[in-house]
Parts: C-alpha cells; structure tokens; sequence
C-alpha cells in the first residue's frame, strides 16, 4: 500500500519522530536530575538521598547498562511475540507508571521506579527504532535521511527536558522534575495511538503476517552471517564510544556542579541545565555535518560507516583532551574553580564525534542485520549501548580515587588509540558487508 508522506516522507516517520522525542524528554529529563538527586543533601528545602559520589556513580552505571541491556529481551518479545508496534505501547505505559512512581518521597518507590523505568525503554528503544526502517522499501536512498530526522526528534527532547525537568527538579523540588518527565511520556503516548493510521503493517506480529512467518523459519545466507559479524564487531566500537560519552550524565555532571565556574553574568548556571548542550549542539551542527560528509563522498573519499564510527572515537578522544585542560587548571594550576569554556568545547566535541557515529549506526543497523533478527539486533545494539553506559560508571568511580586529570588523559590515549586501530581495518569490514556499505555511504 502506497504511503502518504510529508517532504517527501511517510507520514509514519513523523508520528514516530514526535513519540521518541517526547520519549526522550522523559529519558533525559530524569537522567539529567538523577544523579544530583542521589548526592543531594537530606535535609534543606529540596532534600535528596544523600549519597556519596561513588555510591551513586554506582548506581548510576548499572542504570545506565540495564536500561538498555533490557533491549535485548524487548527486541525479542517483538520479534517472536507481539511485534514492534505493541512493544512499544507496552514500554510507554511502564516508563509513565514508572517516572510517576519516582515522584513518591520513598527508597522503595525510588527502585520500583527505576525498575520500571528499565522494562520500559527495554520495550520501546529498539522497536520503535527498528519501525522507522519498516516505513521504507529495500535500497530507498530516503532511509538514511529518515533516520537522520529521527534522530533531530530524538535531540529535541534530549535539549528541552534538561531545561525544564531540571528546573523544576534541581531549583524547585526534585519529584516535581520526576513528575514533569512522566508527562512529556504521556504526551508521547496520546501521539503514538492517535497516529497508528499511519502506520498500518508498520511493526505488525510475524504472526499475524505469514510472509514473515515464514521467514522466521529460515536459515541465515552466508552473506547474512558476515553482514552480522560486521555488526557486531561494530557494537565493540559503541561500546568505546558510548563509555566515553556517557560520562556527561555521570562523573561530568558532578564534576560540573563541584568543580566547573558555572557563573555567567552573576548567575549561576543549575549543573542539570548543561546536560541540554549535547542536544543544542547536535541540533545546531546535524545538517552541517550531514553536507560534510556527503561533500567528503562525493570527492571520492572513504566514506563507510565503519570509517565515520573511527573518526567519532577518535574526535571523542580530542574532547576528553579538553577536559585535561580543565583539570589541569584545579589540580596543577591550583586554581578553585576550572573554566566553563573547557565543558563547552568538550561537549561541542563530544557532539561532532555523535554525529560521526551513532545516527549512521542506527541505519547501518536496519540494512545488515538479517530481516528475522531486525528487533534483536537494534536490541543488541542499545545493549552494548548500556555496557557503555556501565564503563561509564566504572570511569567516574575511578576518577574519585585515581584524580579527574588522570582518567581524563586515560580516556583520551584509549579513544584516539582505539580509533586509529579501527581504520587500520575498515576496509577488510566493508568487504565482509558484501556492498551493503557502499548503500549506506550515498546517505
């Protein structure tokens, strides 16, 4: 059936693009207030749990890797039981009972939350992922494109949810934030349902569609089986990278509130507020760097996404180099507090080594991994996304024993190192993708 589109997009695109960005305000907006919660003093007029710094690093790391390693078992339960579509009305409704139960003033309330919250982005992350390349045909040159919207949809909520989830929790009273963050899901939710016209036998059960029922019961080619092994050679490379990345939710966002001089013009910046300048920047940089690198293919230049996924680990490692100079100024320099400018170049880095990287995995994704694997697959994917996360906290536990400026030039020589053995080998990987690269570079 011939879909209706918008700029020359399915309409499908569009409802999937508004309920992950509301998704994603709810995601961030809590991620941005988390940790603080967990350290904030018990007593005062906004009291939080009084956590150290390591015990809440902790915990922030294995929240980080299980709310992402549940995608493996949500990819899953759509591949053999209900689908994409109805994966991901199931995780909307348990991340809204979940952020409204983190609003209740209880330890027990507080892990049943999380809890929830868990199952939840289990549920919806890779399906609602894997539904946005069921909305085009094999070999489309828009799916890449489409991708790429997505992913703006995806930083929109990442950049606003900050802002107003950490005024309202950091400034105002921290299970107001909790609250706030459960809405923005509701909203994401009423889109989702309203717009299911538009995504008619979009992430629909095997079950119910005998084709793919069939499908399912066939072996993998020898061409899939190489294509999967490129891809999961590639989660290796996300695991680097997001370990790197995520430590803006975790160590960097202490290290900001504790140690950064956040005062502009006599006001002083809330720390949760500058979790919103990854999204800004993503949002500000996506279509300049978008022509970049379509200006790089079409003067001949390698161009695969194994290629782009190096040379975001390796700019990930020149961000990690700015914040040596941060920690340079208060650990050598003996200065009290270290310059906001350091943060702002470290994220502005942080942010062209993402673009390098991760919207182009999602799509890269979707055309190699085999069609009866595809929610399994963008499961793994988010799953080594989590490991990532779980490095993270690993990374910023040690950097309270070990010192900020010797994780930081750690996490620098790994970065550029990694990266730089990676495009040693990209092209024997594009080799093993049987041409489905050289689709994925046109986009």
């Amino acid at each position: 059936m011939e879909q209706s589109t918008v700029f020359g997009h399915p309409k499908g695109l569009f409802i999937l693009f508004f309920t992950e960005l509301w998704e994603r305000f709810s995601f961030y907006g809590m991620r941005a207030i988390l940790i603080l919660y967990l350290t904030a003093e018990t007593l005062g007029d906004n009291p939080g749990l009084g956590w150290s710094n390591e015990s809440a690093l902790e915990l922030y790391g294995w929240y980080g890797m299980l709310v992402y390693m549940m995608s493996i078992p949500g990819g899953l339960l759509a591949d053999r039981w209900l689908g994409q579509k109805k994966s991901v009305l199931v995780g909307g409704v348990l991340i809204i009972l979940g952020q409204f139960i983190l609003a209740v003033d209880s330890l027990v309330a507080f892990y049943s939350g999380l809890a929830l919250i868990i199952s939840g982005v289990g549920a919806l992350k890779p399906n609602i992922s894997t539904m946005v390349g069921g909305l085009y045909k094999k070999g489309d040159i828009k799916r890449d494109a489409g991708f790429t919207i997505f992913y703006i949809g995806i930083n929109i909520g990442a950049f606003s949810a900050p802002l107003l989830v950490g005024y309202f929790g950091e400034i105002v009273d921290w299970h107001l934030g909790f609250s706030l963050a459960g809405f923005g899901m509701i909203l994401g939710q009423i889109v989702y349902v309203f717009g299911q016209k538009h995504l008619k036998g979009i992430g629909e059960s095997h079950k119910s569609n005998p084709e793919s029922a069939a499908l399912m019961k066939q072996p993998l080619t020898k061409i899939e089986k190489d294509r999967t092994i490129v891809l999961l050679l590639s989660f290796l490379i996300m695991i680097v990278f997001w370990g790197a990345y995520e430590q803006a939710g975790g160590f960097m966002n202490l290290y900001a509130k504790q140690t950064v001089d956040r005062v502009v013009f006599g006001y002083e910046i809330p720390a949760s507020f500058l979790q919103s300048l990854h999204a800004f920047y993503v949002i500000l940089l996506g279509a300049p760097m978008a022509a970049f690198w379509l200006w790089w293919k079409k003067k001949g230049k390698e161009s695969s996404a194994i290629f782009k996924m190096a040379i975001g680990t390796i700019v990930m490692g020149f961000g990690f180099m700015a914040l040596m100079g941060a920690a340079y100024e208060v650990s050598v320099l003996a200065l009290e507090k270290a310059g906001l400018y350091w943060l702002l170049l470290s994220y502005f880095l942080h942010v062209v080594g993402e673009l390098s990287s991760s919207p182009v995995a999602l799509s890269f994704i979707t055309k190699l991994a085999p069609a009866k694997y595809a929610s399994f697959m963008m499961g793994a994917y988010f799953a080594v996304t989590g490991l990532g996360n779980k490095v993270a906290g690993w990374i910023g536990e040690a950097a309270e024993s070990a010192g900020a400026l010797e994780v930081f030039t750690g996490v620098t020589i790994f970065c550029l190192a990694f990266g730089l053995l990676l495009l040693v080998f990209v092209k024997r990987l594009k080799a093993l993708a049987h041409g489905a690269e050289e689709d994925l570079a046109q986009g």
